[in-house]
């Protein structure tokens, strides 16, 4: 092979992702059905035009923009204490920064920088050691096991901690919730260590269907509770910390010093608010419909011979869960691209990823769009998914 041929082959390797990135995405705009369709994935002008209709309906545009979070930004944060029963709430321009602050607030009222988490919680996977290197935060892995934590794991850790954080859902290892009573017997484990809890709730809106449990009393379980506006409530960024009146006040001054109070932020917290009165109500439902795709890709893959398949968990504990195929992660990709632009239909719209050789997985999540599919219309479409795998065709 010539130098220029070489350099084309290397040029061609590297964009081949790029390139399969770059076909889901046209693939996923123009296909016909999904099972979700977040805003987030619309052009601007769309995300746009859509807040101008639903804003109206939740606060009054004549009043004032806000100034450094007054005004909308302060009715927001009202709303949000009201529905997890907290005394207060605080907006803050991610989660990331929200969560940070809690825990150093935490930190300073218990004495104790450590943190009890899971390895695979958000902080850990997915902020760059933030706790550590910006709050000065130690966190301390209760287990990395692909499953949650236990109480006897809480009462039984080797060392002493000021704060337990259990996200709820854990995402990475399946959007997995513990059971109501297996929450509390964790909760009541880190109280009897004279620790606090906090939530990572970034999608606790949506909890409320496993747990048989209104959010004010999931809520109420924790010292204080994190949680999204654009996970599952399609708003266009933006989280808030929830919690007792003294603990929100500090916070806010954290809030200060982390560069989080912005100058204006109307149109994220209008998107919140549109969020919490159409999204927030619709969860349970996509929740309930997300266990019939789930069985129904079950049924629909066995009945087309694949020889493995992984619904995990095997009934969705919220409206997301987890797919895993005895295939590279490559070939799915590819195979959920040709689908959506041969059919129209793109039943598997995320990327996936290797989850050990010759095995992949991705995740699935069901929303509005969703609802119009029956059982029959999901395992039709895992079936024609199923066609186009090597040795099924």
């Amino acid at each position: 092979m010539s130098a220029a041929a070489e350099h084309q082959s290397e040029q061609d390797t590297r964009s081949g992702p790029k390139r399969l990135r770059e076909r889901r995405s046209a693939a996923f705009r123009g296909a016909r059905r999904v099972l979700s369709r977040p805003g987030s994935g619309g052009s601007m002008r769309e995300r746009l035009d859509r807040l101008r209709e639903t804003a109206p309906e939740v606060y009054d545009l004549d009043e004032p923009a806000d100034l450094y979070g007054d005004g909308v930004v302060e009715a927001l944060e009202t709303r949000v204490a009201e529905l997890l029963g907290t005394e207060a709430a605080a907006f803050f321009p991610t989660g990331t920064m929200a969560q940070q602050v809690a825990l150093r607030c935490w930190a300073g009222r218990t004495g104790s920088p450590t943190v009890a988490l899971h390895g695979l919680a958000h902080p850990e996977m997915h902020e760059r050691a933030a706790f550590s290197l910006v709050s000065g935060l130690r966190p301390a892995r209760l287990t990395s096991e692909s499953r949650l934590p236990t109480a006897a794991e809480v009462r039984g850790f080797e060392e002493p901690f000021g704060a337990l954080m259990l996200e709820l859902p854990l995402r990475d290892a399946g959007f997995l919730l513990p059971s109501w009573e297996e929450l509390t017997e964790l909760v009541d484990a880190a109280r009897e260590r004279d620790a606090v809890v906090h939530f990572d709730g970034a999608r606790l809106w949506e909890t409320t269907e496993h747990f048989g449990r209104p959010l004010e009393e999931i809520a109420g379980l924790a010292d204080s509770v994190y949680v999204s506006f654009y996970k599952s409530l399609d708003g266009f960024g933006g989280a808030a910390l929830a919690g007792p009146d003294t603990l929100i006040d500090e916070a806010k001054a954290w809030r200060h010093r982390y560069g989080g109070l912005v100058f204006q932020q109307f149109p994220t917290v209008l998107s919140a608010l549109a969020g919490l009165e159409r999204e927030l109500p619709m969860l349970p439902r996509y929740v309930r419909h997300a266990r019939v795709v789930a069985a129904a890709l079950r049924d629909g893959f066995a009945a087309a011979g694949l020889p493995w398949t992984r619904v995990h968990p095997g009934t969705p504990h919220i409206h997301q869960f987890q797919v895993w195929l005895p295939y590279d992660a490559e070939v799915l990709a590819e195979a959920a691209v040709r689908q959506a632009e041969e059919t129209g239909t793109m039943l598997f719209a995320a990327g996936w990823a290797p989850g050990g050789p010759g095995l992949a997985l991705t995740e699935v999540t069901v929303r509005s769009a969703g609802l119009d599919w029956t059982a029959d219309d999901v395992r039709e479409a895992a079936a024609d998914f199923a066609a186009r795998l090597p040795g099924l065709s």
